[in-house]
């Protein structure tokens, strides 16, 4: 965000990995940082599915990488599992009263 501000003429900038990943391996990997099984938790609704015009997402930093310099640093399963760490962190502080760590 930093080098984004830093630019002389405010633009776009797409920040992705270039990686795409279905929501099951989203569950996959939160659900697995805390030995769990996703599906015994998670119920499917074929409504929300996506249309099927829409084949394949994914986000195109070329940009930010040609203008920026920035490359990511962390992947898809390193991030999720952050995350989900965090979060399990913040509901034990609050289980045992004390306020979540900002």
């Amino acid at each position: 965000m930093w080098l984004m501000l830093q630019q002389e003429k405010p633009d776009d900038y797409v920040i992705a990995t270039g990686e795409a990943h279905s929501v099951r391996e989203a569950l996959d990997v939160a659900f697995g940082t805390l030995g769990l099984d996703w599906k015994k938790f998670v119920e499917i609704d074929p409504r929300y599915y996506r249309p099927t015009e829409v084949d394949h997402l994914c986000g195109d930093s070329s940009k930010a990488k040609a203008k920026l310099g920035w490359q990511p640093r962390v992947r898809f399963k390193e991030l999720i599992e952050m995350m989900v760490k965090s979060d399990e962190a913040d509901v034990r502080a609050s289980l045992q009263g004390r306020a979540p760590a900002v």
